[in-house]
């Protein structure tokens, strides 16, 4: 997430949506193609109602930005743009395991560690 941050036009730090979804799908593109395994994603999010990153279906403009813009360091995604995004990654990884051939609806084995 962090490659995402742009300065808006207001001077706010920002990140669009559209780019943070294009570098997910990016990572699950690579972990496909070489056949390994997706370990995780690292997003930075808030539950509040917060305007710090443009985009999303509920959609966050920059001059939106200044309305409730809260973080101390870097921008955060909203709840909504977070259960979007969410819910866009629980897709990707359900279609993953159907295309190894395993029941989504069967838990994955355990880990080894």
């Amino acid at each position: 997430m962090h490659g995402n941050t742009i300065k808006a036009p207001c001077g706010l730090k920002t990140r669009p949506f559209d780019s943070i979804l294009a570098e997910v799908r990016a990572f699950f593109d690579v972990h496909d193609q070489e056949g390994s395994h997706p370990g995780g994603v690292h997003l930075e999010m808030t539950g509040q109602n917060v305007t710090e990153c443009i985009g999303g279906s509920r959609t966050v403009t920059f001059d939106d930005l200044s309305d409730r813009y809260h973080t101390h360091c870097d921008p955060r995604l909203n709840a909504s743009q977070s259960l979007e995004l969410a819910f866009i990654i629980a897709e990707r990884l359900r279609k993953r395991r159907m295309r190894s051939g395993l029941n989504s609806s069967l838990p994955l084995p355990p880990l080894a560690f």
